[in-house]
């Protein structure tokens, strides 16, 4: 069990996987906190851009780091991101943001200033975790730890429809190459990078749907008592 015996759970994984779905709906259902930790990076490097800071410039980066007013609001599987009050969800959302959250995610002073900010989300009745380094990293001690994993190509296929519905103009084959750039810079990165814990339940969303994947997991949560 984690600090202060309050349970967490941790889903990791690249985007594309369904965590986001998986997290909303698992935080919905057990009254859980929940942490999108993905969201951190990318509100930071909105803030980053929007102050038109140099991704150069790690001390002023890192100062924005310490003082994000951040809180999410779920709404069902729907999680809503805000930033000092304010829903910033679609402006963080493009590829365009994703690509300079992973970029800012890889110093090290960035990851260590926003460790504690990810540490404080942790309160009673319980954490859902959703990120890259949630069970490896950020909460080791996790009381379940998942890793969702599927082909680039669904991923792919699952974002465009994503950013489709959106109305944003984009094809498989751009989306395809960008999450291969990801997914090579967080696996390779010193710190933190991308990997299953040792510990981890690895499940292949690839031909699963998001019930699927949900049934799964609610399995292990009632086999380790971690619901109410």
């Amino acid at each position: 069990m984690t600090n202060n015996n309050i349970p967490v759970i941790t889903v990791d994984g690249p985007s594309g996987t369904g965590k986001g779905s998986l997290c909303g709906r698992l935080a919905e259902t057990l009254g859980f906190h929940l942490l999108d930790s993905g969201s951190l990076y990318r509100v930071l490097a909105y803030v980053v851009s929007k102050e038109k800071i140099s991704i150069e410039d790690i001390a002023s980066i890192v100062e924005q780091a310490g003082k994000l007013d951040l809180s999410f609001e779920k709404k069902g599987e729907l999680v809503s991101i805000l930033l000092s009050g304010e829903d910033v969800s679609a402006q963080i959302r493009t590829e365009e943001s994703g690509n300079k959250a992973s970029k800012i995610a890889i110093i090290p002073d960035v990851r260590a200033a926003l460790f504690e900010r990810q540490k404080a989300f942790q309160m009673s009745p319980g954490l859902i975790a959703d990120g890259r380094d949630m069970g490896t990293v950020v909460f080791p001690k996790a009381d379940l730890k998942i890793y969702l994993t599927a082909s680039a190509e669904q991923r792919a296929k699952r974002r465009h429809k994503q950013l489709k519905d959106k109305g944003n103009d984009v094809t498989v084959a751009q989306l395809l190459n960008d999450i291969a750039e990801r997914d090579q810079r967080d696996s390779q990165r010193q710190v933190a990078p991308l990997k299953p814990a040792a510990d981890a339940i690895v499940i292949d969303t690839t031909n699963l749907g998001i019930e699927e994947v949900e049934a799964q997991v609610r399995a292990l949560i009632e086999e380790r008592g971690l619901s109410s």
